[in-house]
Parts: structure tokens; C-alpha cells; sequence
């Protein structure tokens, strides 16, 4: 299974007054997860844009198990969870230093033309992301605990 990891170390400026990470801001290191996997796959989201596409956030879930806070290192993992061609959702697991899960999540997105917002399939614009999402997707297969 493809899992791409983003390391953060926690700032100061992503906390609250009780010194747990604010809860916006996991959507913030979700994107940095996302964009960490799309580089691993050996694509550029920033290169997307030039080309006149966008990838627009339709859903986002998350799912709080425990704060972090000042000064740890939190890990983002973040993969396919599902890819038709369409419609992407990645997962996320957010883990503290110890491991332990502290965040679960889902974005859904798809692509779209920049100056209409009308949607597009990356096959044929991008058959190589298509193809690398595609092989990505059949590597998602649930492992037995």
C-alpha cells in the first residue's frame, strides 16, 4: 500500500490558549499530505495550476482521538482511499510522536478547468496521474489485522 508520510513539528502559532493544536489546522497539514503524496507519485500539483486546472476540496471529514500539542512532532499519512476517474478521496491518519493516532480524516476533490470551474477527467488531460492513481487505488487494498 502506498503511504506517504509528512513529518511537522508542532509550532506555536498552530495552538490554542491551552496549548493543543487548533483544530483548523489539521485541514492545513491534510493539504501538506496530500501534496506530499502527489510529489511521491511524481507529479506537481503547482504544475497542475500552471496547465489551468484546479483540484477543489468538495468534503472534508474529520474525526478528533487526541490533541496534540506544542512542540510534538506529529506524522501525516496520507493515501488513496478511492479514485474513479473522476472523484479522488484521500485518507489521512495524523499520529503524534509516540505513534498514537490523534486525527483521522477524508478530502474529496475533483478537477476542474480554472477559468469555468467545469469539471475535467484526468485521463485524458493527465494520463499519466490517471494511470499513476489508478495503480495507487489497486494497492489500497484493506490489510488484515
Amino acid at each position: 500500500m502506498i503511504i506517504s508520510e509528512k513529518t511537522i513539528e508542532v509550532r506555536y502559532a498552530e495552538t490554542d490558549q491551552m496549548g493543543i493544536v487548533h483544530h483548523s489546522n489539521y485541514i492545513v497539514w491534510m493539504e501538506l499530505g496530500r501534496t506530499q503524496l502527489i510529489k511521491d507519485l511524481g507529479f506537481s500539483y503547482a504544475e497542475m495550476e500552471k496547465d489551468g486546472i484546479l483540484a477543489p476540496v468538495l468534503d472534508v471529514k474529520v474525526s478528533y482521538k487526541k490533541p496534540v500539542t506544542y512542540g510534538d512532532i506529529a506524522v501525516i499519512k496520507t493515501w488513496i482511499d478511492s479514485y474513479d476517474g473522476f472523484k479522488v478521496i484521500y485518507g489521512y491518519d495524523i499520529v503524534d510522536e509516540k505513534g498514537e493516532l490523534a486525527v483521522t480524516g477524508f478530502t474529496s476533490h475533483v478537477c476542474v478547468k480554472k477559468e469555468s470551474f467545469r469539471p475535467i477527467r484526468l485521463k485524458k488531460m493527465f494520463p499519466d496521474w490517471h494511470e499513476a492513481y489508478e495503480n495507487a487505488k489497486k494497492k489500497q487494498q484493506p490489510e488484515d489485522d
